[in-house]
């Protein structure tokens, strides 16, 4: 046909009975065989389509619109590859070449449908030698591709499973005969796999012992069994393995599902010697171990917490927890049980009261779960070391303030007594006009020697006392207190506080003293004097913030993470024990300074300090 033919044919055809090859005159057969053919073209469930050399699609039955989304008359102006996927293309070629040589070809072809899908069609094609048309039955086999393909995943992943399981897993006909068997049966039966595979399993079993005869009875009455039996192994081990079986599971095969139990029949018995360890390690430890429950209620304690409760087992067991703390650490004590229930584990120190209402320090250490609902808490009685500890600290803070003390009547005192003499004699001499000056310098040099009293009494050694206190009022009196100082140094102090802060648990003296430490410092580092920012803000939800910045010289990189250290310092007559004192009072507080600085443009001393939850 030529290409202009096939052109008026493409247009021109709309009817089937157009392809049909009839005179102008059709007899009454011809009729009735068009009218035959019209019917199962119309009629028929598989699609079928009409095409010509080229592949110009040339008619289409219903069955195909259906099949693939596709108008009738959209699939009138297309040829067949355009159906196809460009990946495909090859198969369309392979098709019509084998058409053009043998007049019929067979396969499969993916389609792609009008919505963008693909389906898989099975085609038939025989060709109308006269009119060098085509005639493809297309028979829609996605689902059973599908199906097929799902049914190989199916046998791979069964396969994937029965190689790769951990389990033995056998499969033998009911005489006992090995069909077939997975590596891990090879492995505990103690056989190669090609050896095992044809072998009875009466080999492994001694069919003379009652409950051997009793278990194949059950199985073969039942059709399925759970038992734990004694196998002997190919190399003569005996082992004792559990194991599930099912007749008649695959194909008509048994399956039957071994686990070795010797090594958890081993695992038991070591658990059972190691609880007995356990047991003896518990009752035997120097330490308290207490032993609770979720509703925090005692479930098991050793000897040694019975001594430092005053208390007995029997009298332990079945108390909460909270009843052995002292009533002023029960906000400590709910810290502690946020922190457990966070991280799974918690530690530290807390004021206890035994039976004989005896104050004693505990230190604790808590684990979360070590069984299933079950707590650890080993405790120790560290009263005797805290009362030793807080003596060398007293003694440590007595050394130190005495050195500081001495350095203040040394440094300050000696020039005060020759001011306050001088201004003396020349009180006589002073004239009326200059009284005014006269009664200033007294007064302020009077207000210097306050100062410098207070500063002292700061400095004294005293017992240390927790209490509530807001931080704002002991920065301002730290202000106040150093206000006059600042002014002869012209250095002006700018406050920023924050007023809506909760108060700490602190002692007010001695964070005062850190604080004249560090803003002192400041003072000095501001040769031309300028503004020290004090900042009080919240720090985050359970610390407040305090922030001391000054405009000096600043510290070089290398030299401030040695501050705070014994005798350190980075003035040419210091002794360094202000910073280091202030050091260890912040850490008696539970809090931290951290320290920024940089040269020519100052240094920020920012001091952290829990709240009061």
């Amino acid at each position: 046909m030529t290409e202009n033919k096939m052109a008026t044919v493409k247009k021109g055809i709309t009817e089937p009975s157009r392809l049909l090859s009839m005179d102008s005159f059709p007899s009454n057969e011809q009729v009735f065989n068009y009218k035959l053919y019209q019917d199962i073209f119309n009629q028929a469930v598989d699609g079928i389509i009409i095409f010509d050399e080229h592949g110009w699609i040339l008619e289409v039955n219903p069955a195909f619109c259906n099949r693939t989304s596709y108008q009738r008359e959209e699939l009138l102006q297309m040829k067949i590859d355009g159906m196809v996927d460009e990946k495909f293309q090859y198969k369309i070629h392979k098709l019509l070449k084998i058409l053009h040589k043998n007049g019929r070809a067979r396969g499969e072809l993916p389609v792609k449908l009008h919505n963008g899908e693909e389906k898989y069609f099975e085609f038939i094609t025989t060709t109308h030698v006269e009119q060098h048309y085509y005639m493809s039955i297309m028979r829609d086999v996605t689902e059973k591709r599908y199906m097929e393909k799902q049914l190989a995943k199916s046998e791979q992943k069964f396969r994937e499973v029965f190689e790769n399981a951990l389990d033995s897993i056998i499969i033998w006909e009911d005489n006992g005969r090995i069909v077939d068997a997975n590596l891990a049966a090879a492995r505990t039966f103690e056989l190669p796999l090609y050896e095992l595979i044809g072998t009875n399993l009466q080999r492994f079993t001694d069919t003379g012992k009652s409950d051997v005869s009793s278990i194949v009875k059950e199985f073969f009455d039942n059709g399925a069994i759970r038992e734990e039996l004694l196998f002997c192994m190919g190399n003569g081990q005996k082992k004792e393995l559990e194991f599930t079986a099912k007749r008649g599971a695959i194909e008509g095969y048994n399956i039957a599902i071994f686990r070795n139990v010797s090594e958890r029949k081993r695992m038991e018995r070591d658990l059972r010697q190691n609880e007995q360890k356990f047991r003896k390690m518990f009752h035997g430890s120097l330490d308290g171990i207490v032993l609770w429950d979720e509703q925090k209620r005692v479930v098991d304690v050793n000897s040694a917490a019975c001594n430092i409760f005053d208390q007995s087992i029997e009298e332990l067991r079945g108390k909460k927890i909270w009843q052995f703390i002292h009533k002023n650490a029960f906000e400590e004590l709910d810290s502690h049980w946020q922190t457990l229930d966070n991280s799974g584990e918690a530690d530290g120190e807390i004021l206890c009261v035994t039976m004989n209402n005896e104050e004693k320090i505990i230190e604790f250490s808590i684990k979360k779960d070590i069984m299933p609902g079950l707590y650890m808490t080993i405790i120790r009685d560290v009263t005797d070391k805290k009362q030793l500890q807080e003596q060398i600290r007293k003694s440590d803070t007595l050394q130190v303030v005495g050195q500081l003390a001495a350095g203040i009547a040394h440094e300050i005192r000696n020039p005060m007594t020759a001011l306050k003499g001088f201004i003396q004699l020349l009180q006589d001499n002073i004239n009326q006009e200059n009284a005014l000056y006269f009664d200033v310098i007294t007064s302020e040099l009077h207000r210097i020697e306050t100062i410098i009293t207070e500063f002292l009494v700061l400095a004294k050694p005293q017992a240390i006392r927790f209490e509530k206190y807001p931080v704002i009022k002991i920065v301002r009196e730290t202000i106040d207190l150093l206000g006059a100082q600042a002014l002869l140094e012209d250095v002006q102090f700018l406050p920023i506080f924050d007023y809506d802060l909760p108060p700490i648990y602190c002692e007010s003296h001695q964070l005062k003293q850190v604080f004249i430490n560090i803003i002192k410092n400041a003072i000095e580092a501001m040769k031309n004097g300028g503004f020290i920012t004090i900042k009080v803000s919240r720090y985050d939800a359970g610390n407040i913030l305090v922030s001391i910045k000054d405009e000096g010289e600043g510290i070089p990189p290398d030299r401030v993470k040695s501050l705070g250290e014994p005798f350190y310092t980075t003035k040419e007559k210091g002794t360094g024990l202000g910073l280091m004192v202030s050091y260890k009072i912040i850490k008696e507080h539970k809090g931290r300074i951290e320290v920024e600085s940089e040269l020519g443009s100052g240094t920020t001393f920012d001091i952290i300090l829990p709240t009061v939850l």
